[in-house]
């Protein structure tokens, strides 16, 4: 777990204090003197960086001497250091400064308590907490968030008392959702920021590079460290054509999905170019970079364009558009020439309404194929609810197109045949659907508005219409749909298609209806076919606000008292992991064998769980339940090789923890996708995991396992992962002699016999010196007295060994590294 510890002497913490102080002044001096429009209009005292970053990318050009990207020229305008930093796709570990960060309510708990132990007293970049994780969809919306209001009020407390101390914005449960909160009012062209959900990349609609991660990142960069990321590789998708009739924006990531599958976007940025792309709104291109997260890729981008400047618009930030046209060309387009390491055409003329599902999001069905993939493999026919909304697809667009469907059957005496559920992505969309007849419309077809929240989409539902082990259909406009994800039913067919087409079968009732070709009976018994779904971009009225939910931190928060009851079951300090004993990891006993897909949902649960993000022991009885044993083929069922009997995952390790024994998992390709979850990484870390070992990570998780002191490592052979059985003794040796690019031996006893195999890392020095550590520590036991440089009454340089962290404060806008 990432300590920003207990452990600093008064000394070093006044020290850094002041540090960080100087360092804030210094930033929003350099962006003011940048430019006078600010961020947003929460952020009056911060200011648009394009001055900055356009210096900034005039040095990498000259060094690289290439045309740039626009992804590149968006990240390396970031960079910490522009004139040193190495820059090799695929390879360098860049050092970024991004804008700002964005939090959810569920990770921001664990990544607020890590702050909380810094010492440091104010964030130094701007910082938001967003309460849309906690709220269950039971009932309705208003009903649904006054009763997760009661039952979350500790955490919601915390949350909000934590921000109004350290300076973070506060948006209180019901305001939206994260992503569509951040689009609204943060995001903007040339943006860099991260965000403690993976579905962070959703800014890139308004041409921002906004990045999913865990928590620990987002704890740096809070505190004013370089953030870390390995240089991506860039994948162009270039677009031509139109959309129209009953192809949406959302066609597009479903196919792109199809085409890259899952992990095919691991290590890149996905970036939009072609005459396509002005075919579509912002909030579509806003829908494509979110599912992004869906296929690995780090994030994704569209070129700053007229429908960004329209949206920008529309909701009051006219004058970041005018600022952000005067750099289109120098910062915010790709250059002439530039070079992808892979380019996907798309023609959006011919492309064909996609239905993706089920159980993951890149097994791909046109719709003109869906009925008979449906046949053939035995998917269940019948759909028994669909869903529209959530963070992907909830924009005034997306509600519009749907109600027009909508009436278009009620005008032919149709309603929904089955339950038909509607998240508003935030309070905007929610008053302004209400105020326009939009809302009125989904009731009268059948539909419940659900809160503005996330809801089923991350398996907050509290779902009745169905047993669980009843293999039953569902259609939503979602994201993701792992084993289980929506309603915690491993034998719900979950299946993620634009909000139209959800829409559309929901009338039907059936995966055989194809709303492009086939026709329905109207209640006077006449076939009708539905017409193309229409809707207006942008409300002509004007977006209405609805209620304020914002909270503004005070100015000064020193005075704010923070309390977390030692008896709670939500909430729980942190202590720090133990550091690496300088010894070979020797007979470490294999906890699980995980056969197939291994999400972070299947890691650490979702839905019911989420009320114990902030107390990590608590929630590491979660831990696996959702991974399939390779042993037996069985969920949450392993054998304890210590006494022989069979147990749930959690207790077998807690268990070995008990007796001291160290342990490892062992996976399959792509382990860790989907959610940025740092609990993934910290149970494993908790109950006494030293390694990780699978076939492939994913990026976001491989990093917080990393952070957290574990060992992810990845089979020089494939085929090794079948040396390994459940009553292995595996043995990771040399690390004495652990180093970047250096293969890791590794041994392998079973039932007598030794495997010698080779492993694979991603380990830069710094993250070598995490797991020596115990964790990626800014502050730890083995400091030293720090030393202070004071010239002209100017700190130059504030050094601290803590680890590996070295900080140092420059004259004029550098930042504390």
């Amino acid at each position: 777990m990432v300590q920003y510890s207990r452990l600093m002497s008064g000394q070093v913490r006044k020290a850094a204090r002041y540090a960080v102080d100087i360092q804030q002044r210094q930033f929003h001096a350099s962006c003011a003197a940048a430019s006078k429009v600010a961020l947003s209009k929460f952020d009056q005292t911060v200011y648009l960086p394009y001055e900055k970053l356009q210096k900034n990318l005039e040095v990498v050009k000259k060094r690289l001497g290439r045309p740039l990207t626009l992804s590149e020229k968006v990240l390396y305008s970031h960079l910490d250091d522009p004139a040193n930093q190495d820059i090799q796709r695929g390879v360098s570990y860049l050092r970024l400064r991004p804008d700002r960060v964005a939090m959810q309510d569920a990770t921001a708990q664990m990544a607020m308590l890590q702050f909380i132990s810094s010492g440091l007293k104010k964030v130094a970049v701007p910082s938001t907490i967003h309460c849309d994780h906690l709220i269950e969809a039971q009932i309705g919306g208003e009903k649904d968030l006054a009763r997760a209001k009661d039952i979350n009020a500790e955490v919601y407390k915390f949350l909000s008392s934590a921000g109004a101390k350290y300076g973070v914005g506060f948006w209180k449960p019901g305001s939206g959702i994260i992503h569509q909160i951040i689009l609204e009012n943060y995001a903007f062209p040339g943006l860099l920021m991260i965000g403690t959900d993976s579905h962070t990349p959703n800014g890139g609609g308004l041409g921002g590079l906004c990045i999913g991660v865990g928590g620990a990142d987002a704890v740096d960069v809070m505190a004013n460290i370089p953030w870390e990321l390995k240089c991506p590789n860039v994948i162009g998708v270039h677009l031509t054509g139109k959309i129209g009739g009953w192809t949406s924006p959302k066609d597009v990531i479903l196919k792109v999905a199809d085409i890259l599958t899952v992990k095919g976007g691991t290590g890149a940025i996905i970036e939009y170019t072609g005459k396509g792309v002005d075919s579509i709104s912002c909030t579509g291109m806003a829908t494509i970079c979110n599912m992004g997260a869906e296929i690995g890729a780090t994030t994704s981008i569209f070129p700053f364009n007229k429908r960004m400047a329209d949206y920008l618009g529309a909701t009051g930030r006219s004058a970041i558009a005018a600022e952000a046209t005067k750099y289109q060309g120098s910062v915010l387009t790709a250059d002439s020439g530039a070079k992808y390491d892979q380019v996907i055409e798309i023609n959006l003329d011919t492309l064909e309404p996609h239905i993706n599902g089920p159980f993951t999001p890149d097994l791909a069905h046109p719709i003109s194929k869906l009925s008979a993939n449906s046949k053939k493999n035995g998917y269940p026919l019948d759909i028994r609810v669909g869903l529209i909304g959530s963070c992907t697809n909830s924009s005034y667009e997306d509600m519009g197109r749907c109600a027009s469907i909508a009436k278009n059957a009620m005008k032919h005496g149709l309603k929904s045949k089955i339950p038909f559920n509607v998240t508003p992505g935030s309070e905007q969309i929610r008053a302004t659907i209400e105020r326009d007849g939009i809302a009125k419309t989904f009731k009268e077809f059948g539909g419940t508005v659900l809160a503005n929240a996330c809801g089923p989409c991350i398996g907050q539902w509290d779902r009745k219409d169905v047993k669980k082990g009843e293999k039953n259909t569902i259609v939503t406009s979602y994201n993701r749909n792992f084993t289980g994800r929506n309603d915690a039913n491993p034998a719900t067919h979950c299946f993620v298609t634009s909000p139209e087409l959800v829409t559309a079968l929901s009338i039907a009732g059936t995966l055989e209806f194809n709303p492009l070709t086939d026709e329905l009976t109207g209640k006077d018994g006449k076939k009708f076919k539905l017409d193309s779904p229409y809707g207006d971009e942008l409300p002509q009225k004007g977006f209405d606000p609805g209620m304020d939910t914002y909270e503004a931190p005070p100015s000064d928060g020193s005075n704010v008292k923070v309390d977390v009851d030692p008896k709670s079951q939500r909430l729980q300090l942190l202590e720090p992991f133990d550091t690496w004993n300088g010894k070979d990891l020797t007979d470490l006993t294999v906890l699980i064998k995980v056969k197939g897909k291994c999400t972070t949902d299947h890691i650490s649960a979702a839905g019911p769980w989420l009320k114990y993000r902030g107390h990590l022991d608590n929630i590491s009885n979660n831990m696996f339940i959702g991974a399939t044993n390779i042993e037996n083929n069985e969920m949450n069922k392993i054998k304890n090789q210590v006494t022989g009997e069979w147990a749930g995952v959690p207790d077998v390790a807690r268990h070995y923890k008990a007796k001291g024994i160290k342990w490892v998992a062992i996976g399959d390709e792509n382990y860790g996708e989907g959610s940025s979850r740092e609990h993934a990484a910290l149970e494993p870390r908790h109950l006494g995991g030293r390694a990780i070992i699978t076939k492939s990570f994913a990026r976001i998780h491989e990093t917080n396992l990393k952070k957290q002191g574990l060992l992810p490592l990845t089979f020089a052979n494939p085929s090794d992962y079948d040396k390994i059985q459940p009553h292995s003794k595996i043995s990771i040796l040399g690390l004495d002699k652990f180093a970047p690019g250096k293969q890791v031996d590794c041994e392998i006893k079973t039932d007598g016999k030794v495997d010698k195999i080779k492993l694979n890392h991603s380990f830069n020095e710094q993250q070598i010196e995490w797991f020596k550590a115990g964790q990626c520590a800014l502050f730890c036991e083995r400091f030293t007295t720090p030393a202070i440089l004071v010239e002209a009454a100017t700190i130059r340089s504030f050094c601290l060994n803590v680890c590996v962290c070295l900080c140092v404060i420059q004259e004029g806008p550098s930042h504390l590294g």
